[in-house]
């Protein structure tokens, strides 16, 4: 059974999530609260596995709810996935930094965010195209930030090849092919790696990887299009 909590100052929003998690076989909804800050509170209170989290909301931003969610020993296996009604760019680098698992957009289709919800609970970042190129594009724009990324020396050869794929999108089953090794020893440098660098999941992994210099952004061409569409990284 999946727990989720849901943090939205909507509250029209919140009864919509909760009819389509309340059916769904699997999944139960731990509570509901109204801004970042009755969010934290619910989350400690809660400890679901899941936290879908507004962007924008009175008192406390999703963002400082996410920080302060990660920033708990005690929250370790929470994971908070942001939703949001607008353009992700501004958001995309601050809320992953703050600790985010990934990001949906409000009117991502019913499948979508029940298999969304799947993804994250499994410690695999939500990372649809579009966030991704944002992801890079900002990381073109400044240069590597070794002193504030530390950690790298601590990986294994092994450990930053793997890494540096999962950073550029991946699978385990991916990785595997690549390095021609099996997916689970592809999983186990992952989550080595992972506890190496103290990353809370995948997405931290991928911030870490461009932070540090072991992926080098490269530009997109502007005219590459744009989607929305979630998906595992």
């Amino acid at each position: 059974m999946l727990r989720v909590a849901l943090v939205d100052d909507q509250a029209l929003m919140r009864a919509g999530f909760r009819a389509l998690l309340d059916a769904e076989e699997g999944i139960e909804v731990v509570g509901e609260a109204a801004d970042g800050e009755q969010g934290v509170a619910l989350v400690r209170a809660r400890v679901p596995d899941v936290a879908l989290v507004d962007v924008q909301m009175p008192v406390m931003s999703g963002i400082e709810a996410t920080r302060r969610i990660a920033a708990d020993p005690a929250l370790a296996a929470v994971r908070v996935v942001i939703l949001t009604n607008y353009g992700l760019d501004e958001y995309v680098f601050e809320a992953l930094r703050a600790g985010a698992s990934g990001f949906l957009l409000k009117d991502t289709e019913p499948a979508d965010l029940l298999q969304a919800i799947e993804v994250v609970a499994r410690g695999e970042a939500l990372l649809s195209p579009s966030v991704t190129r944002t992801l890079i594009g900002e990381f073109v724009a400044r240069p590597p930030d070794r002193a504030g990324a530390p950690g790298l020396d601590r990986l294994t050869r092994r450990e930053r090849e793997v890494t540096a794929l999962a950073a550029r999108g991946l699978s385990n089953e991916e990785i595997a092919a690549h390095m021609v090794i099996s997916p689970l020893t592809a999983k186990t440098h992952i989550s080595r790696a992972m506890t190496k660098l103290a990353a809370r999941d995948r997405a931290q992994l991928v911030v870490f990887a461009y932070e540090s210099g072991l992926v080098e952004a490269r530009r997109r061409p502007p005219s590459e299009g744009r989607t929305h569409g979630p998906g595992p990284v």
